[in-house]
């Protein structure tokens, strides 16, 4: 005798897994389209002279502050800590 209880979540356990396959299928199909239409965009920034690309990566920018100029370095943490010192704050 089948144990009804069994067979039940069996059945429950198909469901599962195909909904499982069609969700994972859903996910590459939508990888696939994204990945068609940054290639298209890359290879239009490409022909129109936009950033560089290697490798299938963008050119990395250089940092800047909000003035658009290039940001000055900051100073090391033991040339900080003598300023501190220098100007009287207790650290």
């Amino acid at each position: 005798m089948a144990d009804p209880h069994k067979e039940k979540r069996e059945r429950a356990g198909i469901r599962a897994m195909s909904q499982h396959e069609a969700d994972a299928q859903l996910l590459r199909d939508k990888t696939a389209r994204l990945r068609e239409l940054r290639l298209a965009r890359e290879a239009a920034d490409a022909a129109a002279g936009g950033a560089a690309v290697a490798n299938g990566h963008a050119a990395i920018k250089k940092k800047t502050g909000k003035s658009g100029k290039p940001r000055e370095k900051a100073p090391s943490l033991s040339d900080w800590l003598a300023t501190q010192q220098k100007e009287g704050r207790r650290g």
